[in-house]
């Protein structure tokens, strides 16, 4: 097969595939970690709950007290923006983890793997 071919079709796949991952690093407020753990734990099944949902991480940082990484991962962008985010799961979930961050994380959102 040639590599243009394989190229296209490499690409089809992809395309069919493709997912977006969400990023944000939560900084949590100092002897607050284990009270944010367990809030995350309840908050889980109203994200995974929602249309478009992939997968969702968060791994505490192996050299920073209370710092998280937040990987989600979704259908599209759509999905977490104008779909989770206008929710009355996101409204839930605004309420067990929102209180805990100081400050406020920022989002991004990232393609797939080059």
């Amino acid at each position: 097969m040639g590599s243009a071919l394989a190229g296209r079709m490499a690409g089809e796949r992809g395309a069919a595939h493709r997912m977006i991952l969400e990023h944000a690093l939560l900084q949590v407020r100092s002897g607050q970690e284990s009270a944010f753990e367990a809030a995350m734990a309840q908050a889980r099944p109203l994200i995974a709950d929602s249309p478009g949902f992939v997968s969702i991480e968060v791994r505490p940082a192996a050299e920073r007290a209370g710092l998280y990484l937040l990987l989600v991962e979704w259908a599209s962008i759509a999905h977490h923006r104008d779909g989770f985010r206008t929710s009355d799961r996101y409204q839930q979930w605004r309420d067990l983890l929102h209180s805990f961050y100081e400050p406020m994380p920022e989002v991004a959102y990232f393609g797939e793997p080059l």
